[in-house]
């Protein structure tokens, strides 16, 4: 099961929790469109069903089930730049 740092935790709560957003909004991972096997990040209102939920501290991941198997041995990292943007990155799991 995917797994997250606390840099990514940080990072989630961050997007998940400005203002107007619902309070189960957490962070969903799902195959980019188009097929060219890449995976893309969007804020969700909650889980669709099938999803995988991963809570960590006080966030939420929805991992769309043609994500899931792909993501098992990974960890999600996130870095935010100077400007305050943040990037996400997969890694192996330690």
């Amino acid at each position: 099961m995917l797994t997250l740092t606390d840099q990514a935790v940080a990072a989630i709560r961050n997007l998940t929790t400005r203002p107007g957003l619902p309070a189960e909004t957490g962070l969903r991972i799902a195959p980019a469109d188009g097929g060219a096997g890449g995976l893309a990040l969007s804020l969700s209102d909650g889980a669709q069903p099938g999803d995988q939920v991963i809570e960590e501290a006080d966030v939420q991941v929805f991992v769309q089930p043609d994500a899931a198997a792909a993501l098992d041995d990974k960890a999600l990292d996130a870095q935010v730049n100077a400007d305050g943007e943040v990037s996400f990155q997969l890694q192996p799991q330690a």
